[in-house]
């Protein structure tokens, strides 16, 4: 759940994705002609944070622990694999552990900021969360009125929402109206109310769409877990996550969190 990897240099390089996707910005506007308003169910995309609340409150795991096989696109038109070690606590807490563990390089996200580690200590930090965090995890633990005020402050228009589909699948759309691409925009599905795509401007080019996907959903209890996460520039695959070992519910020390010291005895991979 998280951008391209960060290496030994001490700089981040970190993509839309997470994670994927964790600074803040405003959303883009497109100078084509407005959509047109569609009907929906739902006044605005509040009506549909609070109806994924209320189906999940209290059934939703708190915690989530698992490798993850990184693979990312080179301008060589060739594929870089990496395994990432991951930890979850919801709300808001999301680290990643770069291979090998022993280097001490990773990211965490914490505090409604995010810190870059290399070689065992901080490098850097910032302001910022992870997108996907908010909109795939914590959005089921939040409460409606925090999630909503996050989603703003991500660049997110709750005022516009619409009816569309995807895989087959019926989609309510929070952030753009009907045919409006250019704006950022989040997909849920519209009878499971889980999250399963994220579209902006790519910022690197803002020309081109990024789309982000969460793909593969399968029960979790009476929650749901995608273990396949896609990233798309211009309808073409870039970037892929897929897990393995993954738990739930299981004991991850708080201390994880705490970016300081970045090698932690207690990381469940010791």
């Amino acid at each position: 759940m998280t951008p391209p990897s960060i290496r030994a240099a001490g700089m981040a390089a970190l993509s839309a994705m997470i994670l994927f996707a964790a600074c803040s910005r405003g959303s883009s506007t497109s100078s084509a002609p407005a959509p047109a308003r569609v009907t929906t169910r739902y006044a605005d995309g509040g009506d549909v944070v609070e109806a994924m609340h209320a189906r999940y409150a209290g059934k939703w795991y708190r915690t989530l622990t698992f490798r993850q096989k990184t693979s990312r696109l080179l301008p060589n038109n060739t594929w870089k694999v990496e395994t990432w070690y991951e930890s979850i606590r919801v709300p808001g807490r999301l680290r990643i552990d770069f291979d090998p563990m022993s280097a001490g390089n990773g990211v965490l996200y914490a505090r409604d900021s995010q810190f870059v580690a290399s070689n065992g200590r901080v490098i850097q930090s910032s302001p910022g969360i992870n997108d996907l965090l908010l909109l795939g995890f914590d959005v089921y633990v939040n409460t409606p009125s925090r999630t909503e005020a996050l989603m703003r402050r991500q660049g997110i228009d709750l005022s516009r929402v619409h009816e569309d589909t995807f895989d087959d699948r019926p989609m309510i759309v929070i952030g753009a109206l009907r045919g409006d691409l250019r704006r950022k925009q989040v997909w849920i599905d519209a009878e499971r109310l889980y999250f399963v795509r994220l579209l902006e401007p790519a910022r690197a080019d803002s020309s081109k769409l990024q789309d982000i996907r969460f793909a593969n959903y399968e029960r979790r209890g009476d929650a749901w877990l995608s273990p396949r996460v896609e990233i798309y520039n211009d309808g073409k695959l870039v970037f892929y996550e897929d897990y393995s070992d993954v738990k739930t519910d299981v004991p991850v020390d708080e201390s994880l969190f705490d970016p300081t010291p970045w090698k932690n005895p207690k990381h469940w991979m010791r």
